[in-house]
This record gives structure tokens, sequence and C-alpha cells, in this order.
């Protein structure tokens, strides 16, 4: 059972940066895909970015490069780093892991809580 903690949301200005985190409970966690997900709210659950074991990285092609997925091996944690935020960034990001490559939320066995991130003037 892999427990995932999310934390680094908060409120924030247009054109602000953040870096979330989530740190794993699992020693395999190298061995483990890792995602971000977010959830605005009204709207369904949608994929942000996804890294797997051998840091191949996937994004969503609506951040036009303004994220980036890094995980920490060493520190079983994997971070999201966001730039140029934009209001429409406002939502409940998710962190997940599972063993499948994918922008899917259903292939992710485990979730964290979320941490929310609001950008706004």
């Amino acid at each position: 059972q892999v427990q995932l903690v999310e934390s680094g949301g908060g409120l924030v200005q247009p054109g602000a940066s953040l870096r979330l985190s989530c740190a794993a409970s699992e020693r395999t966690f190298n061995t483990y895909v890792m995602a971000w997900f977010r959830q605005a709210p009204g709207k369904e659950r949608e994929f942000v970015a996804t890294i797997n074991s051998s840091e191949g990285t996937y994004y969503a092609d609506s951040l036009n490069g303004r994220f980036t997925i890094a995980r920490d091996s060493a520190k079983n944690t994997v971070h999201l780093q966001m730039n140029s935020l934009k209001p429409e960034d406002t939502a409940l990001y998710y962190c997940a892991a599972g063993r499948i490559y994918s922008a899917l939320s259903n292939d992710y066995n485990y979730w964290g809580q979320g941490t929310q991130v609001t950008v706004s003037s």
C-alpha cells in the first residue's frame, strides 16, 4: 500500500510560480509511475503530467510547457514545478502512483488527498 502526501499548494497571483511536492511511503517508489492530476470546482479530474521509472515524462498539451514534473528518488518524492500560473490553473492538485505510464486516472492505484492551488489577483 502506497501512501502519498502532497504539499506546496497556496494562493498566488497570476504569473507566479509554485512547486508542489508529493512524498511517498513506499520503499519501492522508484518502480512506480507517478503522476499529477487536478480538479477544478464543477469540472472533471484532468491529467497534468506523469513520470515513469526511467524519468520519461508526458504532459497535458494545454500546459504549453509551463509545468515540469521531476522525481527525487533519494527522498521518495515527486515534484511539480508550475510557472507562469494562470487563474485557470486553480484546482485541487492530486498526486497518484501506478504501474502504467498513462494519462488516464483509472490506471493509477494510489492517490493523495490533494493540495489546493488558487491563482487570483
